[in-house]
């Protein structure tokens, strides 16, 4: 008698890329917060569009923009490359799923603080 197996399957929701993406964004020393995804009305119908972050998976594959804030004493290339670096390693990590792009959209630079 042959026995079939059946593979186990785990199924990641949407919102647990939006929380990777956002935590990992914020954990980057120089940002400040994460601003809302610009765009109208349609921006009410996309997932994570209040967080900052806009994912979209396509063919097991993961596309992330991420809106940022970030303090003003911070070289914006060099905090652009930190959150493209750190968000793609922890959705593979965490995920197991290829990054095909991380877009960073320095939407903001925070007040500085009265010192």
């Amino acid at each position: 008698m042959e026995t079939k197996t059946h593979p186990d399957r785990t199924t990641i929701a949407p919102n647990v890329l939006l929380t990777i993406a956002r935590l990992e964004a914020l954990r980057v020393e120089g940002v400040a917060g994460m601003s809302p995804v610009p765009g109208g009305v349609n921006r009410l119908f996309r997932r994570g569009a209040s967080d900052g972050v806009r994912i979209e998976v396509r063919d097991n594959s993961v596309s992330a923009d991420l809106y940022l804030i970030v303090r003003p004493d911070v070289n914006l290339r060099e905090i652009s490359r930190s959150v493209q670096t750190c968000v793609a390693r922890a959705i593979e990590e965490m995920v197991g799923m290829d990054v095909a792009a991380v877009n960073i959209h320095i939407e903001d630079v925070a007040a500085a603080a009265d010192g």
